[in-house]
């Protein structure tokens, strides 16, 4: 079952991408190749790490796992082997629904939300987006949440520079900051 996004993506973006960009093949055009999506859990007790994991499933619907630490860092008291963070790659069908959830739900419940800064999108063509609440999300209830955690969205693409990828994300609905010409 296709969604919402993924109909755009044929019906908007495809034509938009050929008459632009001058694009023949349609296998060539830029699409979104996956979904990150990255908590960092720090010095966090055990009970509080469980109850991250534990919303952090239910908001990409699928199990997380966990991020060790690569190197020790007496700084900041981390140990080689310790669990730092945890992290998921949304691919297929849970891509689409996550994006849906984060396009047209999350981001404008998100508090102060003004768009998608420029900037967020990397010379490679993907765009990294932070989640300062979890609780904006559908899926978690406010009253419930006794711990409120922030996360990393990062959508990775085959975009072969950052206009494309402005492009498409434009195309596809993303609520980027609107640059006003007059300042």
């Amino acid at each position: 079952m296709e969604t919402a996004l993924q109909k755009q993506y044929k019906k908007e973006v495809m034509p938009f991408f050929k008459k632009e960009f001058g694009y023949d093949n349609p296998m060539a055009i830029p699409q979104i190749v996956k979904v990150v999506v990255n908590v960092g859990v720090g010095r966090r007790t055990e009970e509080e790490q469980k109850q991250i994991v534990r919303d952090l499933q239910l908001i990409v619907g699928q199990v997380v796992a966990p991020r060790p630490a690569k190197k020790s860092i007496a700084t900041f008291k981390t140990r080689q082997g310790q669990i730092i963070g945890y992290a998921s790659t949304l691919r297929g069908q849970r891509m689409y629904d996550f994006l849906e959830r984060v396009i047209f739900v999350a981001l404008p419940r998100t508090r102060d939300f003004r768009g998608i800064k420029n900037s967020a999108i990397d010379g490679s063509g993907n765009l990294t987006i932070g989640v300062p609440e979890h609780i904006v999300f559908p899926e978690m209830v406010g009253e419930d949440a006794k711990l409120i955690f922030g996360f990393e969205i990062t959508i990775v693409t085959s975009a072969r520079s950052k206009e494309e990828a402005m492009a498409l994300f434009t195309q596809l609905g993303f609520p980027f900051k609107r640059i006003d010409p007059q300042k």
